[in-house]
C-alpha cells in the first residue's frame, strides 16, 4: 500500500468515527506523536513505580477509571470558590 493509499484509508476510518471515538482517537494520536522511544526516561524509576505506571496505562486502555472531563468538572465544583 502506498503512502497516499494509506493516508486515504486512515482518513476514511477517522471520518467514520462518532464524536466520542474521534476525541479518544485524537488523544491517542497526540500521545503517540508526542512520545519518544528514549529508554533513559526509566532510569531512576523504581520497579514499583514502573509497575504502577504500566498498570495505570493498562487500566486506561481497558476503559477503567474516571474520564478526564468528569475529574475536571468535579474539581471545578469543589474549588470554584477560589
Amino acid at each position: 500500500m502506498s503512502s497516499e493509499e494509506l493516508k486515504l484509508q486512515i482518513f476514511r476510518q477517522v471520518d467514520a468515527l462518532d464524536a466520542s471515538k474521534l476525541k479518544e482517537f485524537y488523544g491517542l494520536m497526540l500521545n503517540y506523536m508526542n512520545s519518544s522511544k528514549d529508554i533513559t526516561e526509566w532510569i531512576g524509576v523504581s520497579e514499583s513505580e514502573k509497575q504502577g505506571i504500566e498498570n495505570a496505562i493498562k487500566e486506561m486502555n481497558d476503559g477503567i477509571g474516571i474520564p478526564h472531563e468528569q475529574v475536571m468538572l468535579t474539581m471545578k465544583r469543589k474549588y470554584n470558590h477560589y
